[in-house]
C-alpha cells in the first residue's frame, strides 16, 4: 500500500495484511559490555568459537519449520531476513551476549561438534530470535492495537456530539448560478445561529461581508485570520470559515457546507467528510452538483438521518457557440480566456494588449486581495479593461460579470489520488463549473455563451460538455492528531512520515470512504525530521498549508520550525529581515512570482501565529505589511505585459517561458502524437526523453501549444528552460543533455526521422547486432 494511495475497501472486518516494506527496523548496538555478563557465560561453558557460531546461525535461518515459526509470529519472508541479518550482526560483532543465550549457543557448537543432539539445537535460538526481532520490529508486538487505531470503518461515532442530537439534512442540487447557495445563505441570515463552510477564503470573506451587511453579526474563521463581528472579541452567533476550521463542538441552528461534491477531493475531501458527519447543527444544508446525492444519502443514512433534495436549474441560458474564437482580433467585451498554465496566461495577456486591449489577470496564486480587485476592474463597466485572461480560478470564490468563455486549452495538469501528476482532458465538471460562470443572474450580461480559442477543439468541449458528470462515489477520510499520537505510542522510534506510511496501510474504510492523498503531510515530515520537535507540535507544522513547489515558502518553514525547537520566537524584526522587507514593486515576472511567495510566507505566519500565539507573536504586524505587499503584488499585476516583456528580453535567446512551469502544457489531448515537420523529430524525440525521465505519465500527448512560445521551446531543448529545469532537479544530467544534443546533430545531418520510422528501426538493428558482436 502506497502512502499516497487510498486504503481499499474492508472486506466485512478481515485485517488486512500490513504492507512489511513500511516497517523502518530500529538498530540496536552489539554488545560491547565484556564485565559480569561475559564473565558468566564463559565461566559456566566457555569462549565461543565465532566460526561455529556462524555456521550454526546459516543453519537456523535456512531451516523450513524456523521460517513458519516465523510467520506465525508476524514475520513474513522480508521481515525474517532483516531480523536474521540483525541478529547475526549482533551475535557476531558482540564482545558479550546474555549468559543464557552463550550457554545455548555454545551447547548447539559443541553438539554439532560432537554428534550429541542433545546438547542442543539450532531450533533452540528461536526465543532469542524472535525476542531480537520484536526490539527491532515493535510494532510486532502491538499488530493488534495498531490496526483498532487505524480502523476507520465508522466515522460517524467519531462525533458524539452530533450523533446525540437528529439533525435535519437538506441538499440544494443544481449547477453552477443556479441560486441554489442563494437559498442556503437566507436560511443561515434567518437563523438564531449558524456556521457557513466554504471551500476558499474568498467565499468565507463573501458570506461574512453579506451577513454583516445584512446586520447579521457574524465572525470570519481562516487558517489565517479571524475577525470578530463584536469589538470586545466576543463570539458572535453566526460564523463563516473555509471548511478544514469548522468548529464540530459548537451548537448552531443551521450550517451551510457549500461544494458538496468536494468531499471526494484527494487532498481535501476528509474536511467535508468531518464537517458533514461532525457539525451540531439542528439544519445542514449542503450545496452542490447533484453528482453527490447518492453519496450523501448513503452516509446520511448510516447515521440515521434523512436527506431532503432540493433541485436547482439555471437561472440564466448558457450556449456553447458552434465556431471557435480562432484569434484574439475576435476577442469582445465580456470575454474570459480560460489558461491552464500561468505560461500561457502571460503570453495570451501579451498578445491581447499587442492589439491595445486592456486585460484583467486572476491565477491561483495570486493574494485573495489582488484577484477581488482584479475582478472589480473587469467587472466596473467605466472601466477600459473589458477582457479577463483567468486560469480555472475563477471557478468558484469570485462574482464575475463574464458574457463568453474562452477555452485556451482544454487539457489540464492534475493529481490523481495516487499522488501521480497527469495531463489529460478536463473532467464533465470542470468544464460545467468554469462555463458556468457565464452569464451570471445579476450581471450585465442575462445569456451565457462558452466557445475554444481553437477550430479543432470545440467538438471535444462540446462532447465534454453533453456527458453526464459521474456520481460521487467516496468520501475523504485523513487521521487524526490523535490517532497517530496513539501509533507514536506504540511505536516510540518511528519517524512522523513512516507513522503515517504505516497508519495508511493497516486502515480499514468500507466502499463509501477512501484515505486522502498525503504526500504533501510526508514532504514536510521528511523536511523537518531533523529537527528536535514534540509530536503534536511536529504534526501542526506538517498540517501548514504551503505549496511543497515554492522554495522559498519551504525553507522558511524549516526556518520557522528550527527556531521554533529552540524556544526562539519568531519575531516581526527576524521576519523582516528574512523576506528582505521592505520590498520594491516587480521589474519582471520572476520579482512578481517571488513577491507571491513572499505573501504565502506571511500567510504562513499568521497561520502558525493563531496556533503557536507565543512563538509566532507579531501576527497583527504582519497582517499589516501583508496588505502593503497585496498592493504591490496589484502595480505588478497591472503591468504584466510590461514583466512579461522585461523578462523575455533579459532571457537567454530561444528560451521562451518567463517562469518555470512542472512540464510544458499541451494545448489539446486529441493527436496530441502529430508534431509538425517545422519542429524536427529529432528535438521533439529529445524532449519525449527528458518529458519521460522526469516520470510524468502520458508523455506521448505532448504537443506544442498554437502561441508560439512551446514552439521555441521545441526548437531549443538544449538551452531552454525545460532542459535547465530537468538539470536543476537531477533528472537530466550534463553528459544526457551532450548525448541527447549529439543525436539531434547525428538525425539532422541523415535527415529527419519521426518516430517508430522504418529507418529508424533498421538503424537501431544494425546498431544492436554491431554491439551483440
Amino acid at each position: 500500500a502506497s502512502s499516497s494511495s487510498s486504503a481499499s475497501s474492508g472486506d466485512g472486518g478481515a485485517s488486512r495484511a500490513p504492507d512489511t516494506s513500511l516497517f523502518v527496523p530500529v538498530p540496536l548496538k552489539p554488545g560491547l559490555g565484556g564485565a559480569a555478563e561475559e564473565d558468566v557465560g564463559a565461566e559456566l561453558t566457555r569462549p565461543l568459537d565465532k566460526g561455529e557460531v556462524l555456521k550454526n546461525l546459516n543453519k537456523f535461518y535456512k531451516r523450513k519449520e524456523i521460517q513458519r515459526l516465523g510467520a506465525e509470529n508476524g514475520l513474513d519472508a522480508r521481515l525474517f531476513h532483516q531480523a536474521f541479518i540483525s541478529f547475526r550482526k549482533y551475535i557476531m560483532e558482540s564482545s558479550s551476549v546474555s549468559a543464557d543465550l552463550h550457554i545455548i549457543l555454545n551447547d548447539i557448537c559443541c553438539g554439532a561438534g560432537k554428534g550429541f543432539v542433545l546438547l542442543g539445537h539450532v531450533d533452540d535460538l528461536f526465543p532469542f530470535f524472535l525476542r531480537h526481532a520484536k526490539q527491532i520490529f515493535p510494532m510486532l508486538d502491538c499488530m493488534d492495537d495498531l490496526r483498532k487505531i487505524s480502523d476507520l470503518r465508522l466515522p460517524p461515532n467519531w462525533y458524539p456530539d452530533a450523533r446525540a442530537i437528529q439533525r435535519k439534512i437538506i441538499f440544494h442540487a443544481g449547477p453552477t448560478n443556479s441560486g441554489k447557495t442563494y437559498h442556503a445563505i437566507q436560511r443561515f441570515l434567518s437563523a438564531k445561529s449558524g456556521i457557513y463552510c466554504g471551500p476558499l477564503k474568498l467565499l468565507a470573506h463573501e458570506i461574512f461581508q453579506k451577513s454583516n451587511d445584512a446586520n447579521v453579526p457574524c465572525d470570519l474563521v481562516t487558517g489565517e485570520e479571524r475577525v470578530y463581528a463584536n469589538e470586545d472579541a466576543r463570539q458572535a452567533p453566526h460564523a463563516a470559515c473555509t471548511i478544514e476550521m469548522c468548529n464540530t463542538n459548537t451548537p448552531y441552528e443551521v450550517a451551510v457546507i457549500d461544494e458538496i461534491q468536494m468531499i471526494r477531493d484527494p487532498a481535501r475531501g476528509w474536511a467535508w467528510t468531518r464537517a458533514l458527519l461532525g457539525l451540531c447543527a439542528e439544519e445542514i444544508h449542503v450545496c452542490g452538483e447533484p453528482a453527490a446525492i447518492d453519496l450523501v444519502t448513503e452516509l446520511m443514512y448510516t447515521t440515521g438521518e434523512e436527506v431532503e433534495v432540493r433541485n436547482y436549474k439555471r437561472l440564466t441560458s448558457l450556449t456553447v457557440l458552434d465556431y471557435a474564437l480562432e484569434s484574439l482580433d475576435n476577442l469582445r467585451p465580456g470575454d474570459c480566456i480560460v489558461c491552464f498554465s500561468k505560461n500561457d496566461i502571460y503570453s495570451v495577456s501579451r498578445q491581447i494588449e499587442a492589439r491595445g486591449l486592456e486585460c484583467a489577470v486572476i491565477y491561483g496564486s495570486l493574494p485573495p486581495g489582488t484577484k477581488l480587485e482584479q475582478a472589480k476592474k473587469f467587472n466596473d463597466p467605466d472601466d477600459p479593461c473589458k477582457i479577463l485572461v483567468a486560469t480555472d480560478a475563477i471557478g468558484m470564490g469570485l462574482n464575475l460579470s463574464i458574457r463568453r468563455i474562452i477555452f485556451n486549452s482544454i487539457v489540464k495538469p492534475t493529481v490523481n489520488e495516487k499522488g501521480e501528476k497527469e495531463i489529460d482532458s478536463i473532467t464533465t465538471s470542470q468544464a460545467l463549473q468554469i462555463a458556468g460562470r457565464a452569464g451570471r443572474f445579476g450581471s450585465s450580461f442575462k445569456q451565457g455563451e462558452v466557445t475554444t480559442m481553437h477550430r479543432d477543439d470545440l467538438v471535444q468541449l462540446k462532447e465534454i460538455l453533453s456527458d453526464a458528470v459521474p456520481p460521487v462515489k467516496a468520501a475523504g477520510l485523513h487521521p487524526t492528531p490523535e490517532q497517530i499520537e496513539m501509533f507514536a505510542y506504540h511505536l516510540p522510534d518511528a519517524t512522523l512520515s513512516n507513522l503515517i506510511d504505516i497508519f495508511v496501510s493497516l486502515s480499514q474504510v468500507d466502499g463509501m470512504y477512501f484515505v486522502c492523498n498525503i504526500d504533501d503531510f510526508k514532504f514536510l515530515a521528511d523536511m523537518i525530521q531533523h529537527i528536535p520537535l514534540n509530536l503534536r507540535s511536529r504534526y501542526v507544522f506538517c498540517t501548514a498549508p504551503l505549496n511543497r513547489k515554492e522554495p522559498f515558502v519551504c525553507t522558511t518553514l524549516l526556518k520557522f520550525a528550527r527556531q521554533f525547537s529552540r524556544n526562539e520566537p519568531l519575531t516581526f524584526d527576524w521576519l523582516c529581515r528574512h523576506t528582505k522587507w521592505p520590498l520594491a514593486a516587480p521589474k519582471n515576472i520572476k520579482e512578481l512570482v517571488h513577491l507571491e511567495a513572499v505573501h504565502d510566507v506571511f500567510d504562513l505566519y499568521l497561520w502558525l501565529s493563531y496556533r503557536f500565539m507565543d512563538m509566532f507573536p507579531d501576527a497583527v504586524l504582519v497582517r499589516d505589511i501583508q496588505k502593503k505587499l497585496d498592493d504591490i503584488i496589484q502595480i505588478g499585476v497591472c503591468n504584466i505585459t510590461k514583466l512579461i516583456r522585461a523578462s523575455q528580453s533579459a532571457a537567454a535567446p530561444g528560451t521562451a517561458e518567463v517562469v518555470s512551469e512542472d512540464f510544458p502544457l499541451p494545448r489539446t489531448k486529441k493527436d496530441a502524437r502529430v508534431v509538425s515537420d517545422r519542429h524536427g523529430a529529432a528535438s521533439t524525440e529529445a524532449l519525449s526523453i527528458a518529458v519521460e525521465a522526469a516520470g510524468l505519465r502520458r508523455a506521448k500527448n505532448l504537443r506544442p501549444s498554437r502561441l508560439g512560445s512551446r514552439q521555441e521551446d521545441l526548437k531549443s531543448y538544449g538551452r531552454g528552460s525545460l532542459a535547465n529545469r530537468l538539470l536543476r532537479e537531477g533528472l537530466l544530467t550534463q553528459e544526457m543533455l551532450r548525448q541527447l544534443e549529439s543525436e539531434w546533430q547525428d538525425q539532422h545531418r541523415n535527415g529527419r526521422y519521426g518516430f517508430g520510422s522504418k529507418r529508424d528501426d533498421q538503424h537501431r538493428s544494425k546498431e544492436t547486432g554491431k554491439k551483440r558482436k
